[in-house]
């Protein structure tokens, strides 16, 4: 087979961080004190996170779906603001999203190729590897995945397909991405039913009026069609109850076709470039345990919030050296009934969580607060029951972490 080559090309060793764990988060205090929650989230460069995991998961992951960088060549900025006008970006309040940028196509190759490595490497022998990427590079991580998989093991191209403004005037408007499967075995998951979709009234329409419709073939109309390897879902910039703030983010419709596809109930889905934690969100709405990584606080602090409103128990950790945490938060006070906590402070707050029975060492967070996406508003106010001693941890917007011991 050809094979894509430049200066360096190299397939480093693997070189694991230390796994850190920060807390172990129980959403709505469901499962708390007692489950240990198999779900984990990861803040860390995603090299040396995949390599710590390869003593236990190497070749045990049923589905990858990764978005890593497009090779854009663009510094992304991430909206912290509420309710502002989306007409005026220059009135936006923002922080740092993530870096696409890179000195060269070599070096965005050799960043690429080591990831899909290990995630080779990670990947069941039943599982499934979803790369999505654009008309920047989808070309080259082709060849990388014939290389790295087998050109045989590809299973689709998969193009999805969006609107939007774009700014482009002397070419055909740029209005999809390409999703590439490639499968590691011949004994892969695909569960045709759970994806299933209403065929078009039209087709309908002609198989009701005409017996000789579909050269002879008569498609079950009511049980609908799988479909095509070409997906229409709106961008995220329009679903306004999905909307973060996090650039680049996916629709969770799209990630959900990919998860019920791919991937059955009580398996184990991985997204190691997980940005605002779409795949893990949806992966625990239906049954599934998630790895999930990302190198961005505000990738990490969007996800958290996701999933401390919806998701299911799990552990955040850290590569090597954990964030830092500020013991006294400023204008800040706390007050506790036998089942409540309420804060008083003049922070900006994000989230906020409660251990109501702290035990100086593991923080087990079994109620949380998080900002409204929509309005600049956050719960003050937590039930709970309190126990020996209470522990309260806060993030600001602008990703300041403080703790509080009551």
């Amino acid at each position: 087979m050809p094979q894509i080559t430049w200066p360096g090309k190299c397939l480093r060793e693997p070189a694991p961080a230390t796994l850190n764990l920060d807390s172990l988060v129980y959403p709505q205090g469901q499962g708390y004190p007692d489950i240990r929650p198999g779900n984990r989230l990861f803040q860390g460069d995603n090299f040396a996170v995949m390599s710590a995991l390869l003593p236990q998961y190497e070749g045990k992951l049923d589905l990858i779906y990764a978005d890593p960088p497009f090779f854009t060549n663009r510094k992304y900025s991430a909206r912290i603001g509420r309710g502002e006008d989306s007409r005026k970006p220059q009135t936006w309040q923002l922080t740092v999203g993530y870096h696409d940028d890179w000195k060269s196509l070599d070096e965005y190759l050799q960043f690429l190729y080591e990831r899909l490595a290990l995630m080779t490497r990670l990947l069941a022998p039943n599982g499934t590897l979803y790369l999505h990427l654009d008309w920047h590079a989808d070309a080259y991580a082709r060849l990388l995945l014939d290389e790295l998989l087998g050109a045989e093991h590809m299973l689709n191209e998969i193009i999805w397909t969006y609107h939007g403004p774009s700014p482009i005037r002397s070419a055909f408007n740029r209005k999809h991405d390409t999703i590439l499967a490639f499968v590691k075995g011949q004994e892969y998951t695909f569960n045709a039913d759970a994806v299933r979709e209403p065929y078009n009234p039209n087709t309908v329409t002609t198989f009701k009026s005409s017996s000789k419709a579909g050269f002879g073939k008569v498609p079950d109309l009511e049980r609908g069609k799988v479909p095509e390897d070409w997906w229409y879902f709106p961008v995220v910039a329009r679903l306004h109850n999905e909307r973060t703030g996090y650039p680049t983010q996916k629709p969770e419709a799209m990630l959900e076709r990919i998860i019920l596809a791919s991937s059955n109930p009580g398996d184990l889905v991985a997204d190691f470039f997980c940005g605002s934690g779409t795949t893990p969100v949806v992966s625990a709405r239906h049954g599934r345990r998630f790895l999930a990584s990302d190198a961005a606080p505000h990738a990490i602090q969007t996800t958290w919030n996701r999933l401390a409103v919806s998701g299911a128990a799990f552990t955040l950790e850290h590569d090597s050296v954990s964030p830092a945490v500020n013991a006294k938060p400023p204008a800040t006070k706390a007050s506790l009934t036998p089942t409540t906590v309420a804060l008083e402070t003049s922070l900006q707050l994000g989230a906020w969580e409660v251990d109501p029975d702290w035990d100086g060492e593991t923080f087990r967070s079994a109620a949380q607060a998080v900002r409204s996406a929509r309005r600049d508003e956050i719960p003050l106010e937590l039930e709970i029951k309190s126990g020996r001693r209470v522990c309260i941890r806060m993030v600001t917007v602008e990703g300041e972490r403080y703790q509080l011991d009551v």
